[in-house]
C-alpha cells in the first residue's frame, strides 16, 4: 500500500545529503534536461533568457517518448504542469528558490506527465530536481516580477 501524494519542504543540510547526487533518483536511466530544453522551460514561463543555470535531472524507467522518441525532460514536466496543476511563478520559485521539496509518497511514475511535442501520455518518468543552490532571492524577485510583466526581455 503507498501513502499519497505529499510535498514537504526540507532543511537544505538534509536535501543536500539525501538528493544531491544524481544516484539518488529512482529509476533505470538518469539524465540531465539538454540546454535547448532548458531554454524553451524560460520561454514557456516568461523569463528572462539564461535565467535557468543550474542542471536540471531527469530520471525514470524509459528516458524517450514511446510515439516520437524525443528524450522527456523538465520541458515536458514543466509544460504539463502548467495545464492547471500549478502557475507559472510557483514552478519558477521551485526551480530558481533556495527552498528544496521533496515528495514522500514510494516514487511511482509522475503523473499527468505528456510529452510537449505529441502530447502522447508519459508514464516512465520517475523523478526530477534542480541543483540550483545559490540563487540571490532579489535575483528570484526580479525574474518574477519580469514574468508577471509577461514581456520576456534577455537579461542585462
Amino acid at each position: 500500500m503507498t501513502r499519497p501524494r505529499e510535498t514537504v519542504e526540507v532543511d537544505p543540510v538534509l536535501f543536500r545529503a539525501v538528493y544531491d547526487s544524481p544516484a539518488s533518483l529512482p529509476g533505470r536511466h538518469r539524465w540531465v534536461t539538454p540546454e535547448h530544453d532548458v531554454r524553451r522551460i524560460e520561454k514557456l514561463l516568461g523569463m528572462p533568457a539564461r535565467s535557468i543555470g543550474a542542471p536540471l535531472w531527469v530520471s525514470g524507467d524509459e528516458p524517450d517518448c514511446p510515439k516520437c522518441g524525443r528524450r522527456q525532460t523538465w520541458l515536458d514536466i514543466v509544460s504539463s504542469a502548467l495545464k492547471g496543476v500549478h502557475d507559472r511563478a510557483m514552478v519558477a520559485t521551485v526551480i530558481l528558490g533556495e527552498r528544496k521539496y521533496v515528495n514522500t509518497e514510494v516514487p511511482d511514475s509522475i503523473a499527468g506527465v505528456h510529452c510537449v511535442d505529441c502530447h502522447t501520455p508519459i508514464e516512465g518518468l520517475r523523478s526530477f530536481k534542480c541543483h540550483n543552490w545559490a540563487y540571490a532571492f532579489e535575483a528570484l524577485e526580479a525574474v518574477l516580477e519580469r514574468m508577471d510583466g509577461g514581456v520576456s526581455r534577455p537579461a542585462p
